[in-house]
């Protein structure tokens, strides 16, 4: 089965946008930052340091669930930090692949301080992700350590996506 739509997921500064744009050019797939398609109020919660409740992102996730029922191929950024979450995802796709870019709390705040011109910003966001963070079983994601280079990263989520595949 040739993998043709997948979530690239985890808390904000794992790298969901860089990784994900790898991994969809590796595979020429088309590629969706899920931050794109925030509302104009969620941005504004989040520039203001406020963080996103379920209801906030109900609307978020259906959209996004649209992008891949909408399309034969889609590579997506999303946080998808809770079961629940993901499951709005995998709506009418059941060939949805996650990806599960795992990375602790130190090494994604020490790359989060060096971000510019992101809206999502402050300490107390990234900790309310973390305590939201519901990570998926084995049987559910891909896992891949982010503590490694861009490349090495890429390449890990690659293989075990050619695993899949074969």
């Amino acid at each position: 089965m040739k993998v043709k739509k997948l979530l690239i997921m985890g808390v904000s500064g794992c790298g969901k946008s860089l990784i994900g744009s790898e991994i969809a050019r590796a595979l020429d797939l088309p590629f969706y930052d899920g931050d794109d398609y925030h509302p104009a109020d969620n941005v504004e919660k989040m520039r203001q340091g406020i963080p996103l409740t379920d209801a906030d992102r109900s609307g978020w996730l259906r959209t996004l669930n649209r992008l891949y029922t909408d399309n034969e191929a889609a590579v997506i950024a999303c946080s998808a930090l809770k079961p629940e979450y993901r499951d709005v995802l995998r709506q009418n796709n059941p060939e949805l692949v996650i990806v599960y870019l795992q990375g602790d709390y130190a090494t994604i705040w020490s790359r989060l301080q060096k971000r510019a011109n992101h809206y999502f910003h402050g300490e107390a966001m990234l900790r309310s992700q973390f305590d939201a963070l519901v990570e998926p079983s084995a049987e559910e994601a891909l896992f891949v350590d982010i503590s490694c280079s861009v490349d090495t990263v890429v390449a890990h989520a690659l293989q075990q996506i050619k695993e899949m595949e074969s």
